[in-house]
């Protein structure tokens, strides 16, 4: 091979197809084997990650291990580049310090995706770079398949999502992106922690979903023989919390909703959902505006790049009252389309018509205002904005607004046209939660609408024993996450996003 044997392309070394490559490789762990090498052994001792070691000043000893990415193999000394989980470091490999029998294992049977031991001194190459002398190689895992091709790393987005551990291995930009959302939740946890907020973990498996509207994942029980369904959310079991005398509580955690894909849904996601005794929705509003301003902290900047815009994340962001967003993007009052807590469905039908905006006459009601809020206002957003005070009709657990019964406490955070969190004054009195429910309930039956709230009977009978006035918001943790890191797909901030199986046609 030219350029004294550099395997630094990170491609085979023969082409003869990656079925003689493995074979060559098991071929190289039995003669590791043969030579009393064990090529998987249970642990070494480091004593600094490489960017640790990169900070110590020459002539500094040394014990680190990583893997090995690049190599320069020469006569009797040869250089290779090792990384860990922090860092990228050189180390220098003589035979008279290693050993003839360890220098030609090194040269022979290792290459670029094994990991190794390397124990030595610091030094500053003529070159200025500071290099491992290596006095002792340890083999710790022989790799069987060869890495994906180092310069250009995984770009087909389908492998990179079925292989995300050599996406994260070759490509540093998806590395950042989960680092950076990992700090984020850290961050996010810091806010609610400071609040006041307990976290705490509620149960996956359920009777029956509530807390949302989305239709759930079902399955059975074996030893209990009976029919279970996957959280849709976290929220009725988080505001039993406070009835049983917490003054706050969260959760971050996944949920499961059986709903198409596509780049702002996931059948499994995480959410925040976290609730505060004594407050309201507009205190929600200000504990986002707290989460925001971690998190650009966190990346160091208030504007980021996404899908093509750059968006200013810096609070205060933006209120808008539904109601008076309605009346000027329709020309009329938003109570024409309502009736008390429920839709005038009529009315809605003939607005979309005079809208021209060709919605079916026999969706949901529902729907059918979901449609045109989404046309009219939720498109037309230039800036991060809260929006503010929905109809009851589809926010049966937040409580109305003083004086009107057909409008709630809620808010809704968009931001780019994606809805990021959702907020209420929480909904206290179980008469009136029962009934709101049970509208929920004629709209599955009648509307033929499967995504509304169930009827949770034992949610009621909790909040007759009291609940105190609380504010509660849900935020997508990775639509924040896509926000944050200025990725417009959520199979970027989601490490396993779930995927048709393989072969089969693609989205």
């Amino acid at each position: 091979m030219k350029d004294n044997n550099v395997q630094g392309q990170l491609k085979p070394e023969n082409s003869s197809g990656i079925d003689d490559i493995i074979a060559n490789n098991y071929a190289k762990i039995q003669a590791l084997r043969e030579k009393g090498i064990d090529p998987f052994p249970h642990r070494f001792k480091i004593t600094h990650k490489l960017a640790e070691a990169k900070k110590l000043a020459p002539e500094s000893h040394v014990s680190v291990a990583g893997r090995i990415m690049f190599m320069r193999i020469m006569g009797k000394a040869s250089f290779a580049h090792i990384k860990d989980g922090t860092a990228k470091m050189q180390i220098y490999v003589k035979k008279d310090d290693v050993g003839e029998e360890m220098y030609n294992v090194f040269k022979k049977l290792l290459g670029t995706g094994d990991f190794i031991g390397v124990e030595g001194k610091l030094f500053v190459t003529k070159t200025g770079e500071l290099t491992i002398h290596a006095e002792k190689l340890t083999v710790l895992a022989k790799a069987v398949r060869p890495l994906p091709e180092k310069f250009h790393g995984l770009t087909d987005p389908e492998t990179r999502y079925r292989a995300r551990y050599l996406d994260l291995l070759t490509n540093e930009n998806t590395r950042n992106i989960f680092i950076t959302r990992s700090r984020m939740v850290a961050a996010i946890r810091s806010v609610l922690n400071e609040e006041g907020l307990l976290e705490v973990e509620t149960p996956i498996l359920l009777s029956q979903a509530g807390g949302a509207s989305a239709r759930p994942f079902e399955t059975f029980h074996n030893a209990y023989k009976n029919n279970l369904v996957m959280r849709i959310a976290t929220e009725l079991p988080l505001k039993k919390m406070l009835i049983g005398g917490f003054d706050g509580a969260y959760e971050i955690g996944r949920v499961f909703r059986n709903e198409g894909v596509d780049t702002r849904h996931n059948p499994e996601f995480t959410t925040l959902e976290a609730y505060k005794a004594y407050s309201d929705y507009n205190g929600m509003a200000e504990l986002l505006e707290k989460i925001f301003e971690r998190c650009i902290e966190i990346i160091g900047k208030d504007t980021v790049e996404y899908d093509g815009k750059t968006i200013n994340i810096k609070p205060p962001f933006d209120r808008v009252r539904l109601p008076e967003a309605w009346q000027k993007a329709t020309g009329e009052d938003i109570h024409n389309v309502l009736n008390g807590k429920s839709f005038n469905r009529a009315a809605l039908v003939s607005l979309a018509k005079r809208l021209n905006l060709n919605l079916p006459e026999d969706m949901p009601a529902a729907k059918l205002f979901d449609n045109i809020m989404d046309e009219l206002i939720v498109n037309k957003l230039e800036r991060p904005a809260f929006i503010m005070d929905y109809p009851t009709a589809i926010t049966p657990l937040a409580k109305c607004k003083a004086g009107d019964e057909s409008i709630v406490e809620r808010f809704e955070f968009f931001i780019a046209g994606s809805e990021l969190a959702n907020a209420y004054s929480e909904l206290n009195d179980p008469a009136d939660q029962k009934g709101r429910l049970q509208e929920q309930m004629r709209q599955k039956l009648e509307e033929k609408n499967g995504e509304v709230d169930i009827l949770d009977k034992d949610f009621v009978e909790a909040m007759e024993y009291g609940m105190p006035p609380m504010g509660g918001i849900g935020i997508g943790i990775d639509r924040l996450a896509m926000i944050i890191t200025g990725n417009a797909s959520i199979r970027e901030v989601i490490l396993f996003p779930l995927l048709k199986p393989a072969g089969s046609e693609q989205d």
